[in-house]
């Protein structure tokens, strides 16, 4: 052996003492190795980290800010998609993958390398997403009364929002809409407290998977590579505001807030819910992200919640006041309530600066931080991002699949909801329909409109009006022409003049009439009146004052429908269906039978509102529970 070489086995044994093995190495730094617990996982890494880092975990941007630069230079932990926020128009599901994939490499090159967690409002389907399935609204679902077909339709989403490459949704809304005045109230299942329970626990085991039998309670779960993490939201109490404003004060007892709008957030914690989003509303005059009581004394420590909790949109600066209550106070005020992630889509850097100056100035306790990133931090472990951060391309194939539609058509079939069969006086019932009929009309303003069927949250927040909204989907006048015979004449007319109707009247069988509301979202859907909006009710009065009809209700609440009552012969609650309207001829012409039962008490006029199923002074046009059934000819 040479000097030179000798001098280097003697070097390298020398290193070989000093520095650990690569095996010793891996164990040492714990937050790496799947082996071990989740607990130990997340103190370890804790412990790794700066202040900054921490807080940067605390912060979800939106995707329109969320560079690689910034990601790097904040420490991100999380990116959203507000409603309608896409990479790109008509974006395919390897184009969300790609920007997915750029974000999270981002994350994953910062010293410790902690994934992102990007989150987006699949609330009916991954609805913000062109081809995607777009499923009933809630209202419609809890007409169903079938919580394996719930379980079923949180499954698809989650594969749908999976094969996007995003791993965490804003859903399921679980709010007991007590007021139908509420633009929120078609994202609620029902106005009874049980019936949401039911639905609850059912979305989220669809979501996130079941929780073994062992499972702490309290403790989130997400299942594997196709499910997701869910949120509970809005807690709580935001759908019992007055008179129905959404982002208003909801005034209760604290016993009855407990019995009417806690108890599924009780379900969604059981069943391991990973995330609660908190209201914009108030209680009883206090805003809820400022309620430590309701917050940090009952979810986390009564309730024994785990997971983390989350703001709305911007809504630290919603319960910004000047000149009594400036952002800076706010923010401090949250995160003593016990908020732990914080959505600032745009002011991310005055937000951490803020929140770094808090912390070192002792406003806020280290304690108070270290609990947020430890909650935010065992959603990550648990869901598996640290070992699979990036989104897996085989998936892209879930978007749009067809037994996914075959879902929906199914969701929208049972969902329906047969208000009326015939006429007084009359001995046969309208439906079901012959679809061998010679000739039929149909009109009304959602008889061709993909956009109204599904409502708002659909690929924009708001939704739109029209038929180039989400790529593929049938509307009703579409199925109504695949259900029929060849030989039937299908005419279609959206506005029947009332003259010219009358010349042709007698040439129609019968006819279908689809009315409803425009698409909305939150607040743009707060409503004092209710009413059909024009030419609807026209249309309604006209139509089947002259044909035999049956009208449909396109809606995502119940609307003042008494004074048309009398023209129709049939009517049907079909809620907000989604993109397949072939699961209404589903049920009209008699393929299925009708089963769906109001979710919520059908008023006669809106001066009875606030009226729920139980109250006193009980006098609907239909109660909570009502539904006509049919039997099923046969099954096609």
């Amino acid at each position: 052996m040479t000097r030179s070489t000798a001098a280097t086995a003697v070097a390298c044994l020398v290193l070989a003492f000093l520095l650990p093995s690569a095996a010793s190495a891996k164990e040492r730094v714990k937050y790496k190795d799947p082996k071990q617990s989740v607990n130990d996982r997340v103190q370890d890494l804790l412990s790794r980290m700066t202040l900054e880092e921490k807080i940067g975990q605390m912060s979800q941007i939106e995707r329109a800010n969320a560079t690689t630069e910034v990601i790097e230079k904040y420490f991100v932990g999380s990116v959203l998609s507000g409603g309608g926020s896409v990479p790109a128009e008509k974006a395919s599901a390897s184009v969300w993958q790609k920007m997915v994939t750029k974000m999270q490499k981002a994350a994953l090159k910062t010293r410790l390398g902690i994934p992102i967690i990007y989150g987006i409002d699949a609330v009916h389907g991954n609805n913000d997403v062109y081809n995607a399935t777009i499923f009933p609204h809630n209202v419609g679902l809890g007409a169903t009364r079938d919580a394996h077909l719930v379980k079923k339709i949180g499954e698809a989403t989650a594969h749908e929002t999976r094969a996007t490459g995003i791993p965490y949704t804003f859903a399921p809304c679980v709010a007991v809409c007590r007021d139908p005045r509420w633009g929120r109230c078609y994202e609620s299942f029902s106005e009874e407290t049980k019936l949401v329970q039911l639905m609850t626990s059912n979305m989220v085991a669809g979501l996130q998977g079941d929780v073994p039998k062992k499972h702490p309670k309290g403790v989130p779960f997400v299942g594997g590579s196709k499910k997701v993490a869910g949120c509970a939201k809005h807690f709580v109490g935001d759908g019992g505001t007055t008179r129905g404003m959404d982002e208003n004060n909801t005034a209760l007892s604290f016993h009855d807030l407990m019995r009417i709008h806690m108890p599924p957030y009780d379900n969604a914690v059981i069943k391991g819910i990973s995330s609660v989003m908190i209201s914009y509303s108030s209680w009883n005059g206090v805003k809820m992200h400022e309620n430590k009581f309701l917050i940090t004394e009952t979810l986390k420590n009564k309730m024994d919640f785990r997971g983390f909790v989350i703001t709305d949109w911007q809504a630290v600066d919603r319960i910004t006041n000047p000149p009594h209550k400036h952002y800076y106070h706010s923010i401090k005020e949250t995160i003593h309530a016990g908020i732990d992630m914080v959505m600032i889509p745009y002011d991310y850097p005055e937000f951490v600066a803020d929140l770094v100056k808090q912390v070192k100035d002792g406003q806020i306790m280290l304690d108070r931080i270290n609990d947020a990133v430890s909650r935010i931090l065992r959603v990550k472990f648990t869901m598996g991002l640290f070992e699979d951060p990036i989104p897996d391309p085989r998936l892209t194939k879930e978007l749009g699949a067809q037994d996914h539609r075959a879902l929906a058509r199914e969701a929208v079939r049972k969902s329906l909801v047969l208000l009326k069969n015939k006429k007084k006086g009359q001995k046969d019932p309208m439906l079901p329909l012959d679809k061998k009929a010679k000739k039929i009309l149909v009109a009304g303003s959602h008889a061709h409109d993909l956009g109204s069927q599904c409502g708002g949250w659909t690929i924009k927040w708001q939704g739109e009006t029209g038929n180039n909204l989400t790529g593929v989907g049938t509307t009703i006048l579409e199925a109504i022409k695949k259900a029929v015979d060849k030989k039937t004449t299908v005419d279609y007319v959206e506005r029947p003049d009332k003259d010219d109707l009358a010349k042709s009247a007698s040439d129609y069988e019968y006819a279908v009439v689809a009315v409803g509301e425009p698409p909305y979202a939150e607040t743009a859907g707060d409503s004092k009146n209710l009413t059909i909006p024009s030419p609807g009710p026209e249309v309604i009065k006209d139509v089947c004052g002259l044909v035999k009809c049956v009208v449909l209700i396109v809606s995502g609440r119940p609307l003042v429908l008494q004074p048309y009552v009398d023209y129709m012969d049939a009517l049907v609650a079909a809620w907000l269906p989604g993109t397949e309207a072939e699961g209404i001829t589903d049920v009209l012409f008699g393929d299925y039978g009708f089963t769906g039962k109001l979710p919520r008490t059908w008023f006669k006029s809106v001066d009875q509102l606030p009226m729920n199923y139980g109250d006193k002074h009980y006098d609907p046009l239909f109660p909570f529970g009502f539904g006509l059934t049919t039997k099923a000819a046969g099954h096609k």
